[in-house]
């Protein structure tokens, strides 16, 4: 099982898993011993990651965020990103376009590299994004996870492709030219001529002053996730189980050897 245990967070992780491991159930019922599970210190390490990068104080959604690291966990576990780029990148649709929805994670260091605005599909809605689709020429956004894939320079000039990772969501972006790059309608300017940002057909669209540095950061198969609630998602890549298995056990294995 590779490592995916994160940041500085081995002292706190050390404790629990020792009560784990050194435990033994008492015949009181009213043993001072708590049961410390997979589940809650996975809990544990998504909130250590939550806090210490302050996503709460940029307005995002806890439940959104452990949604985005429990599939970049489950895609790391597959193969299917990088081992050395541990980046993760949230567009949460639930919120307006006027906000700064978007959200560059560096999950080693436990801190937010950048936050700021990033357009929706043009038929997903006005201010709000409330229609996706996956189907060619739909101009919707597409939900779900992502993978960075290769730099090109197209008619928006540098740009990023990206292959989705789930089926029927999100799984024709290549064919669809889902791409993410620069777009002067992302813009405080925009919002303060229209009430909104302007919309793309169907990227995931960010300033153009930020969209070297963006395409910079999370080039390289790193995690995409695009977040929304207003249309029924699902996806293989939420398996909080295999997700926490990912980050304890090697852990519990490590404290093992040494007891």
């Amino acid at each position: 099982m590779k490592k995916y245990l994160l940041g500085g967070a081995g002292l706190v992780f050390s404790t629990l898993a020792l009560t784990i491991i050194s435990w033994t159930p008492s015949s009181s019922p009213k043993s001072p011993f708590k049961v410390v599970t997979k589940d809650s210190l996975y809990s544990l390490h998504v909130s250590k990651i939550y806090n210490g990068a302050h996503l709460g104080e940029t307005g995002l959604n806890p439940a959104v965020f452990e949604k985005a690291l429990t599939g970049f966990y489950n895609l790391k576990y597959s193969g299917k990103i990088s081992e050395d780029k541990q980046i993760l990148t949230i567009a949460d649709f639930d919120q307006n376009s006027t906000k700064k929805r978007l959200w560059i994670v560096d999950l080693e260091k436990d801190s937010l590299l950048l936050n700021t605005w990033v357009a929706h599909g043009e038929r997903s809605g006005n201010d709000l994004a409330t229609r996706f689709s996956d189907v060619n020429d739909s101009k919707e956004s597409s939900l779900g996870f992502y993978v960075t894939a290769e730099v090109y320079y197209g008619k928006h000039g540098r740009s990023l492709r990206l292959d989705g990772m789930d089926e029927g969501f999100n799984s024709n972006a290549r064919m669809r030219s889902i791409v993410v790059h620069g777009a002067p309608y992302v813009s405080q300017k925009t919002i303060n001529q229209l009430g909104r940002l302007g919309r793309s057909h169907g990227c995931p669209a960010v300033a153009a002053e930020l969209s070297d540095m963006v395409i910079n950061t999370i080039g390289g198969k790193t995690v995409i996730f695009i977040n929304g609630s207003k249309q029924p998602y699902f996806s293989k890549y939420l398996d909080t189980q295999l997700a926490a298995s990912a980050v304890v056990q090697p852990l519990d294995s490590n404290l093992t050897a040494h007891i």
